[in-house]
Formats: C-alpha cells, structure tokens, sequence
C-alpha cells in the first residue's frame, strides 16, 4: 500500500525516531505522545488490523517479543507498562495499519476509555 503513513515510515519517506527494528518489525516514538513512553510496534509488510494478523503466528510472536524489547529498551519492567491495539473505527483505529501502543512512564488508568 503505497499511500499508508505506517508504510512510508518503514520505507524511510517519513522521518521516525525508530527505538527498534528487525526483519519483519519496527519500532518507533509516537508523535503525540499519551505518555512518557509511547512507542508504536508495526509490521513492516502491511497489514490492515489485528484481524489481519489471523494464521500468522511468526509475525505475531515478532510483534509481542518487539513490545518486549521496547518495554525493557525503556526500563519499563519493573514498573509495569501497558500494549494496546485498536481494531476498526469504532474500536479506535486511526491509521488502518495494524500497531500497537507500549505505553509506560506514568500510572496506567482503568476502563482506558
């Protein structure tokens, strides 16, 4: 997908602070920060949602072990952090590339939102 933010950021036409990065996955500084660290893990092969992780195991387990790296990049485990994902327009999700949010730094509320 040519004209995904998310796409152009992996492809290097958008500038990111990038915090991690392997084969299948990046990393970077959210822009508009929820938190003191707020780091967005993406596929770096386009993939709409969450829904379209489905059957797609290695990918998946290159998304978790990323927050982890991220969440330990950052010294967030002792403290505690939180990784959240919006599904869909309704569930949330503005940029329609699958990412999830590690988020720490701060207390963490409850419901979110």
């Amino acid at each position: 997908m040519t004209d995904c933010l998310f796409c152009r950021i992996v492809r290097g036409e958008i500038p990111a602070k990038r915090v991690y990065e392997d084969d299948m996955v990046l990393a970077f500084e959210d822009i508009t920060p929820q938190a003191p660290v707020h780091v967005l893990v993406i596929p770096k092969a386009h993939h709409e949602s969450l829904l379209s992780l489905y059957r797609q195991p290695m990918l998946s387990a290159a998304l978790v072990d990323a927050c982890s790296v991220v969440a330990q990049h950052y010294q967030l485990t002792d403290s505690g952090f939180r990784v959240v994902t919006n599904s869909g327009k309704d569930g949330g999700q503005s940029v329609f590339h699958v990412h999830f949010h590690v988020l720490g730094g701060r207390p963490m509320a409850w419901p979110p939102g």
